[in-house]
């Protein structure tokens, strides 16, 4: 028998937690699923699944810990070095959906030589872009071709059926703090041969059109370092390597407005917040005295009428009512102000979607792939975000607990062990990328 410890029973967790429940249960193995909120892990961790508190600074956790044979965490990403050092010690292989962080990378030749699998970036994005990509791009080389570009765009919005009156498209369906503060830093990536790098400050004005059949037309913008896959991924000769987070059309130029306001920095505390409403946040970053709406259409160059305005008046960020925090940098009090209207209700749905282009030659032709997945949630609990997320983290761990997969250390699934049974296995619950030559 073996034992598996989930480290974390949050909004990602709910697929994960019932795959391997299922698993565990019909081979005889054993799972603990731990929180610092026990309500939360209780809710979650159903039957043959052990419910406890775990917290990762309590030293008693540790001997819970020391007895798993796997531990996936799906703690906040600054715990996991916290988490993959007692893995270490204990001698225990180690899952996340996060990507892999320096100190993380530093372990790779001791948890190599303890024979460990340390598996990063097995969730969504990262994740099921390289399991995809990786298959996508292999099955093109295996027949011959050279790819000379790729570029990758995901994203988690909401169901076409879901608050009809949305205008931004989207709610937060993972944590709301990593949505306020995306695309913090530059991006970088080649593009035609050229390094081209996005300032922040450029980010949401610097979009990709992309259009996904059934679902209509979306927009792309770039993460932070496309770069660091060219090697990764086998593709130093491309002359363009983009990846990037999809929104629909319209929400970059609204997001735009917060971001040129500053309304997004997590860097200072703003006075007096306990009286201040939404209005006065948005008039503290504009010049002079008057009406919030006209004061900001006049400073950014924005049309009364146009979108962008519409979306920030629909978010209440014009709105007369204290927001009533005791304290808090910008970027807190927009993710409380958004998160009035971008809550998931009980039966809201959400969409995941991700779209890989692939140019390539072949012979004498110039070829392109468009490749497109999209997965939709039921409700606020089972959501496309947590099946995306969670399924290929507890495929991976199934692969392990049956020697499937061989490589240890510190490892991306990349290979083919890893994404030819976990995309086959989740054409099952019915995620399947779906690819159209021209």
């Amino acid at each position: 028998m073996k034992h598996i410890l989930v480290l974390g029973a949050g909004r990602s967790s709910s697929a994960l937690i019932t795959y391997l429940a299922q698993y565990c249960h019909t081979h005889g193995h054993r799972l603990t699923v731990g929180d610092a909120q026990r309500a939360l892990v209780q809710e979650r961790a159903t039957p043959p699944a052990e419910a406890i508190a775990f917290d990762i600074h309590d030293p008693a956790s540790e001997e819970v810990l020391r007895t798993a044979h796997v531990v996936i965490s799906l703690l906040p990403a600054f715990l996991h070095p916290m988490v993959a050092r007692l893995c270490l010690k204990h001698g225990i292989h180690l899952l996340t959906a996060s990507y892999v962080s320096d100190e993380i990378k530093a372990m790779h030749a001791e948890a190599a030589r303890q024979g460990l699998l340390f598996l990063n970036e097995c969730g969504l994005d990262p994740g099921l872009d390289h399991l995809s990509a990786m298959q996508l791009i292999h099955g093109i080389q295996k027949k011959g071709g050279t790819v000379f570009s790729f570029e990758s765009f995901t994203g988690g919005l909401i169901a076409p059926t879901t608050d009809p009156d949305n205008p931004w498209r989207y709610k937060f369906t993972w944590n709301p703090r990593n949505v306020v503060l995306a695309g913090q830093g530059t991006a970088r990536f080649l593009q035609q041969g050229r390094f081209k790098y996005i300032p922040y400050q450029q980010l949401f004005q610097r979009t990709v059109p992309v259009t996904i059949p059934g679902y209509g037309n979306f927009e792309g913008y770039a993460n932070r370092d496309s770069l660091k896959y060219q090697t990764v991924y086998g593709l130093t000769q491309v002359d363009t390597l983009l990846r990037g987070t999809l929104r629909n059309e319209g929400y970059c130029a609204a997001w735009n407005v917060l971001v040129q306001l500053g309304c997004c920095d997590d860097t200072y505390l703003l006075e007096h917040t306990r009286s201040m409403t939404p209005a006065d946040f948005i008039q503290s970053f504009l010049p002079g005295e008057g009406a919030v709406e006209r004061l900001l259409c006049h400073h950014l160059g924005l049309a009364p009428e146009g979108g962008e305005l519409a979306r920030l008046r629909w978010s209440g960020f014009f709105g007369q009512e204290p927001i009533g925090l005791p304290e808090g940098t910008p970027a807190r009090l927009t993710e409380h102000i958004l998160n009035t209207r971008w809550q998931l209700q009980p039966h809201d749905k959400d969409l995941v979607v991700m779209w890989h282009r692939v140019r390539y030659r072949l012979e004498d032709a110039v070829c392109t792939v468009n490749a497109y997945l999209t997965a939709e949630g039921e409700n606020a609990d089972r959501t496309a975000m947590a099946k995306t997320v969670g399924l290929p983290l507890a495929m991976a761990a199934r692969l392990l607990l049956e020697n499937k997969l061989h490589a240890r250390g510190v490892i991306i699934p990349v290979t083919a062990e890893y994404y030819d049974p976990i995309l086959r296995e989740l054409q099952l619950f019915g995620i399947a990328l779906h690819e159209q030559e021209g």
